[in-house]
């Protein structure tokens, strides 16, 4: 698997939704919320934050954050599932 990074610019309003449809998309590894300055506010690792009821703290201080502020910057590390190539077919002899 390889890994990547996406920037995502949303506004205040956006951002609890925007993380939540990230969550779910399943590739996601960690978003990373960042301000104007680009200053890190709050980092959260999806593949633990999906286990269990931990996502609810972590949406709630989100949209605690919408509240603060206007615009953020969403860094959101992903996977790739590295597509293998097919083997030739073996010959029988």
């Amino acid at each position: 698997m390889s890994r990547f990074f996406e920037e995502i610019k949303v506004n205040g309003q956006k951002l609890v939704e925007t993380v939540e449809r990230l969550v779910h998309e399943g590739n996601v590894r960690r978003i990373i919320i960042r301000n104007e300055q680009g200053h890190t506010i709050l980092e959260i690792p999806v593949t633990v934050a999906i286990i269990g009821a931990v996502l609810a703290p972590e949406l709630a201080a989100v949209g605690a954050l919408a509240a603060m502020a206007a615009r953020f910057t969403l860094v959101v590390e992903k996977t790739a599932e590295k597509t293998g190539e097919s083997e030739p077919p073996s010959s029988a002899l």
